[in-house]
């Protein structure tokens, strides 16, 4: 179950434009080779989008590129969030006070143009006594919120063909339920993608995605030694939604990392995903979804593997109550290997202590259930929500490793502002260390 606080966008959230990389990339290779198939990929994403379509500017468009700058939208966010982390292993608690800052501006369209910039911060309110992994704090447990200033987001789209959306830049870019593909909204600085894409929709049910990703901004920022990574990663994904019972989706991803200390995590993986809603009465529905896909080595990768992942769950919901029960694999290859997802927003699974950001050689399996309840329009607590979860983890090949109970209560205040308070609660038997985790969250979005 996804944090309340995980920022919600759309399948493709333009980023923005991006000219060169940011930092500095240890034992990379950037051959002539490299640049040129960056170069035909750009051009065939944009072929791609051309075969069929003829131009279909939108009538509210600017009449003029003055106008199309000058009658944009601006806005601006904020989130402060206290973070407390009680490690095994640490003589001292880690705690972390930071507030980010967004602020964002989006063009009208014009000539089927348009453009995002947008900023953010994150500063450190009082003290600092935790590792972002960039102040040299290692006494403490890690709170990966680092103080950055950076451009977030500065895109450029193309619209002018009917139904489809070509665009180029840095991309804040979230695919299905963020599983293989996301920005990890959930921490201060999100993920985001220096790539060329294509978005298009055949027909009214089918949506159908490309892109071309060189360099993934990471979460760290530019003083980490891979706050970057330089990448030559393809991504494709078609979405069916005219089924009555669900959505269907089809994704390949592939991933080359050109680092030499990553060369581990460069993968292809192909996956099938079915998920929906069925109505079971006047106030009761069903809700269900199941995955599978399989992922092997990739291009620089040494170790030789092959890893299937599945997911399967079910759940009802009724009168505000939502109860859900789940089985998620990432299988191991003999121990060997692991089956990876890099480039997710992993605080959504396993667990909110953030025990299985990278799935151990032996695999992992999460059994897990939730319970949810959020008060109605005809509640004076109208909008507060409650959040459990339990997770009981073991080994694809091998033990236990340990359990989590995760709690959260949530509550939106009018059309702008937020807050929550969230625990997660780690005890390991045969992985990683007992973790406990607190955080209280206040935010506004105008």
């Amino acid at each position: 179950m996804a944090g309340f606080f995980m920022t919600k966008r759309t399948a493709f959230d333009l980023g923005h434009i991006f000219i060169g990389r940011r930092g500095v990339h240890n034992g990379h290779r950037n051959t002539n080779k490299d640049m040129t198939m960056r170069s035909l990929l750009l051009s065939s994403v944009a072929t791609l989008s051309l075969f069929a379509f003829t131009p279909a500017f939108a009538a509210d468009e600017a009449a003029t590129f003055v106008e199309a700058i000058t009658e944009g939208k601006a806005s601006v966010s904020f989130r402060y969030r206290l973070e407390n982390v009680d490690q095994t292993g640490f003589n001292e608690d880690a705690m972390a006070s930071t507030l980010r800052t967004k602020l964002k501006y989006a063009t009208k369209t014009f000539k089927g143009f348009s453009a995002v910039l947008e900023f953010d911060n994150v500063l450190q309110i009082g003290g600092s006594d935790y590792n972002s992994t960039v102040n040299g704090k290692g006494q403490f447990p890690v709170i990966a919120d680092p103080k950055i200033t950076e451009v977030n987001q500065a895109y450029i789209a193309y619209t002018g063909f009917e139904n489809t959306t070509l665009l180029a830049g840095r991309v804040a870019l979230n695919l299905d339920n963020q599983r293989f593909v996301g920005t990890v909204g959930w921490r201060q600085n999100d993920q985001t993608w220096d790539m060329a894409g294509v978005i298009t929709k055949p027909s009214e049910n089918l949506t159908l995605t490309g892109g071309y990703v060189w360099n993934v901004n990471r979460i760290f920022g530019d003083d980490h030694p891979f706050g970057d990574l330089d990448t030559n990663t393809f991504i494709l994904n078609g979405k069916y939604t005219g089924f009555d019972l669900g959505n269907f989706t089809a994704y390949g991803l592939f991933i080359d990392l050109n680092d030499i200390p990553v060369y581990s995590l460069s993968s292809q993986t192909l996956g099938l995903r079915f998920d929906g809603t069925y109505q079971l009465g006047e106030s009761v529905k069903a809700i269900y979804e199941a995955e599978f896909a399989t992922q092997s080595d990739y291009k620089d990768n040494s170790v030789d593997y092959t890893a299937s992942y599945y997911h399967i769950s079910g759940g009802l919901s009724a009168n505000g109550f939502t109860g859900k029960a789940g089985y998620e694999v990432l299988g191991s290859d003999n121990g060997v290997a692991s089956f990876q997802t890099p480039l997710a927003t992993l605080h959504k699974f396993n667990g909110w202590a953030d025990k299985f950001l990278s799935t151990p050689a032996g695999g992992l399996e999460d059994f897990y259930g939730s319970l949810s309840y959020k008060f109605g329009d005809d509640s004076s607590l109208k909008g507060l929500k409650f959040d459990v979860v339990y997770h009981d983890f073991s080994a694809d090949i091998g033990g236990d490793y340990g359990s989590e109970i995760d709690f959260q209560i949530s509550k939106k205040f009018g059309k702008y502002y937020y807050a929550g308070l969230k625990y997660a609660d780690y005890n390991a038997k045969g992985f990683s260390t007992d973790t406990q985790k607190l955080w209280f969250t206040v935010g506004a979005n105008y």
